[in-house]
């Protein structure tokens, strides 16, 4: 059952000692998983409440609260935006509510964020930038998952055989899939501390700044492409393109060419970890949504290989035309007869290098016999002639 934002506050009173909450509304949240508030206390200050609905949200955010004790005063210092800080939690029998300090801005859309500033876009760049360069052991001392290339890789062929099971993925999609993940090359990266969980809900926004990032449950060591795939579902390719510039440039590793690859595909691989998901949990509703969602997409591909194809098909007629052309031309050209004294002459000429054979090699013969098809008429020797002038060509 739902628990109302003023049912919320009674629990986060049990969590905080002396506050006293004077106002409350709901505050967005991953529905599934979490009920959530924000209060207005006695003095004037916010806080956030994150009540779970089921034991594994729990489990996220205890989580979290480890991570976010990882992450010691000096590193938040060297971060661009800030953290969430725990102010209490209060645990109701299996589940844990947990109580945050308010942190400034708001969520934005996806829709919106993708029309942003080029200022905006450089932010969220700088952010991913900073959360890839932190260092790895703040990760392993933490206890948290960490992945070679390789071990990530094998990670998604897992995953994909375990989709394919449920028999609910299109199969030009799981193709698609299985092609890609083979392709070894498109899985050389050098591996770094990634958020894990990042989208457009787990940024907050003031202006033309991000205030700060939440939704610390899945940080690991691993492919940075985890961290752009929400990006690049935007099929905004200017915002895109925009974040990654400036993500590289403030980058202290040099990203791979394949980085962007790598998150369209997990982009669309998270619609089947959705309907897995929803499986295991027995959602109809979520279930019937990642269906539909997947035939939406695999549909989307196959119209794009088919105007891809099209367009290949134009291009190659169009060329086999202007080759065609050329072709005519030069035979035209061929056929013209020159006039009796013309000394305009090719550049290059090409003569045949009869073959040798016994003392024949040092004779001359004063009429040979035409060159036969077997003949060798490669371009063995060239025979530059200087050309004259097309002017006094035509003079004479």
């Amino acid at each position: 059952m739902r628990r109302t934002p003023f049912e919320l506050a009674a629990v986060a009173t049990a969590a905080v000692p002396g506050l006293t909450p004077m106002a409350a509304a709901s505050a967005p949240d991953d529905a599934a998983d979490f009920d959530s508030a924000l209060l207005l206390d006695s003095e004037g200050k916010r806080w956030r409440v994150r009540s779970p609905r089921h034991p594994e949200a729990s489990t996220r955010l205890e989580t979290e609260f480890m991570i976010l004790r990882a992450f010691a005063p000096a590193i938040r210092a060297e971060l661009p935006f800030l953290m969430p800080t725990v102010a209490g939690t209060v645990r109701q029998g299996a589940l844990s509510t947990f109580v945050y300090a308010h942190l400034a801005g708001a969520t934005r859309s996806i829709e919106e964020l993708s029309t942003c500033s080029d200022a905006l876009a450089k932010e969220i760049g700088v952010a991913l930038a900073a959360v890839h360069d932190l260092p790895q052991s703040l990760v392993n001392n933490a206890d948290l998952p960490s992945y070679t290339a390789n071990e990530f890789r094998q990670r998604k062929l897992n995953e994909l055989d375990q989709a394919a099971t449920t028999g609910k993925i299109p199969p030009a999609l799981l193709r698609r899939w299985e092609h890609a993940l083979e392709d070894v090359a498109l899985w050389r990266f050098n591996p770094c501390v990634v958020h894990g969980d990042l989208h457009e809900d787990n940024l907050l926004v003031e202006g033309d700044s991000v205030t700060a990032v939440t939704g610390w449950t899945d940080l690991r060591i691993g492919d940075p492409a985890d961290d752009f795939a929400w990006l690049v579902a935007s099929n905004e390719q200017r915002f895109v393109e925009s974040v990654l510039r400036h993500y590289t440039e403030a980058r202290r590793d040099t990203p791979d060419g394949h980085l962007l690859r790598r998150s369209a595909l997990l982009a669309e691989f998270a619609l089947a970890q959705y309907l897995v998901k929803a499986l295991a949990a027995g959602h109809n509703e979520m279930t019937a949504e990642a269906e539909a969602m997947l035939k939406s997409l695999a549909d989307d591909i196959e119209e794009q290989n088919a105007l891809a194809a099209e367009e290949a098909e134009a291009a190659a007629a169009e060329l086999a035309a202007a080759q065609g052309l050329a072709a005519s031309a030069v035979v035209m050209a061929s056929e013209e007869k020159v006039p009796e004294g013309d000394s305009a002459k090719p550049t290059v000429s090409v003569t045949a290098i009869p073959e040798p054979s016994g003392d024949s090699a040092d004779r001359t013969d004063p009429s040979p016999a035409p060159p036969s098809e077997a003949d060798d008429t490669s371009t063995t020797a060239l025979q530059i002639v200087e050309p004259m002038p097309l002017q006094d060509a035509k003079d004479h």
